[in-house]
């Protein structure tokens, strides 16, 4: 079992993957259908054997669907509860983040560049106008969105995106006023610009995180192709920034007064922070990264500490060479947790709610390549494990709704989903 940053990283979830992952879901089906079964052999495809292997190929894919969406959908056991995933919203496009108004009402962003309410019957509104222009390539456009704390009184929302620059693409925050009608933003304003900008189309981040004191937390991306500048102060690459709601920087940060470091830096070392949550009981920030072929973490960041990427790692670069110096250097904290195989974590979300008690205190986190919502056991401030819940599903944002569900959005399929008792409706 993982044990705390004190002590020594285990491979945590170096486990065998759960039979029902193997069964693909309807859009990948429909997918290798397109593509039309390349790997059966081209000769076989002509004639009658070839039109007869194909049909029963898609026929036995169909069933696996039908027979995973069925399972998706019973009552089944999952971290001390019975649940039931149950579907509200469909019709978006790659939704990338989830917010709560405090009519019930959601917004949603779509990683294309649109913000869109999706009322409490889950129907989709239309794009809201005056949303920054975003650069929609590879995993950028427009990310993540969070209310301010005095939202009821401000309506300032605030959002994260890959902002097309002369010179490149870069992570972006910007905060506006929303519309009594839900319609438009206005009074837009960039607080934060990460530096430097790259042509690339990777890692990017990004999640919003207010904390308890009403600092804003900014989680990034390394870049992919800038990777070593996650050790470097000099950019805002691969780290987690602290700010305030206007952009401006807290007089404790850690290298507020350090000559050449950018001082908006809260945190350095890190991959491609996807996740972050505050711990309602310590007021903490957690956040969950993307490492490369395993190596996946939940870090726990502390001010002006180093979380060791790339030089100490988790896992392999996807060439299969080894990370930097190995998994442990002095000065370099470990994870709290670490995923190996990757799992490709995304949002993340604690549990405070009374509808599911047995959720309560947990971290939650979205699954993009394991396809699964999982539970990451907390006990003391330590994680003592994992608990998977498999959906076939893309899993990019997972957030405690209003009601007391845990809500999720969808990569692939486009749906915004809800984790309720099995026996509600």
């Amino acid at each position: 079992m993982p044990k705390s940053a004190a002590g020594r990283a285990e491979p945590a979830a170096r486990l065998r993957p759960d039979p029902r992952h193997r069964i693909l879901p309807p859009e990948v089906v429909a997918a290798r259908i397109r593509r039309g079964h390349r790997g059966l052999p081209a000769r076989s495809m002509r004639g009658r054997r070839g039109f007869v292997t194909a049909l029963s190929l898609l026929l036995l894919l169909l069933a696996a669907a039908m027979a995973f969406a069925d399972d998706v959908a019973a009552p089944r056991r999952f971290a001390g509860e019975q649940v039931r995933v149950v579907p509200f919203a469909e019709g978006l496009e790659h939704p990338w983040s989830i917010a709560f108004l405090p009519d019930g009402r959601l917004l949603v962003t779509e990683r294309e560049g649109r913000l869109r309410v999706v009322d409490a019957s889950g129907q989709l509104g239309p794009p809201i106008a005056g949303v920054p222009q975003v650069a929609a390539r590879g995993q950028g456009g427009l990310l993540d969105v969070a209310l301010d704390p005095a939202f009821a009184s401000n309506r300032l929302i605030y959002l994260s995106y890959s902002e097309p620059r002369p010179d490149g693409v870069a992570t972006a925050v910007a905060r506006a006023r929303l519309s009594e009608d839900l319609t438009r933003l206005t009074d837009l304003q960039v607080i934060f610009r990460q530096q430097p900008a790259h042509s690339g189309g990777n890692h990017f981040g990004s999640r919003l995180v207010f904390a308890p004191d009403g600092m804003l937390f900014v989680t990034l991306g390394d870049r992919f192709d800038l990777m070593d500048k996650a050790q470097d102060l000099s950019t805002t690459l691969g780290k987690v920034v602290r700010i305030a709601p206007d952009g401006a920087i807290p007089a404790d940060n850690p290298f507020r007064d350090r000559p050449g470091a950018r001082p908006e830096i809260f945190s350095y070392g890190h991959r491609n922070v996807q996740g972050g949550a505050i711990e309602r009981t310590t007021g903490r920030l957690w956040t969950i990264e993307h490492g490369p072929r395993g190596g996946d973490e939940v870090n726990r960041p502390e001010a002006g500490k180093n979380y060791g990427w790339p030089v100490i790692g988790y896992g392999r670069h996807y060439s299969g060479a080894r990370i930097g110096e190995g998994t442990r250097k002095a000065g370099m904290e470990q994870p709290l947790f670490y995923w190996d195989p990757s799992i490709a974590p995304s949002g993340a979300a604690f549990y405070s709610g009374d509808l599911l008690p047995g959720f309560k205190g947990q971290l939650f986190v979205g699954a993009l390549a394991g396809q699964a919502l999982v539970e990451v056991k907390i006990r003391d401030g330590a994680v003592t494990g994992e608990e998977r819940l498999p959906l076939g599903k893309r899993i990019r944002d997972v957030r405690q709704g209003p009601d007391g569900a845990l809500w999720l959005a969808t990569d692939d399929t486009g749906e915004i989903l809800r984790v309720v008792p099995a026996a509600a409706k």
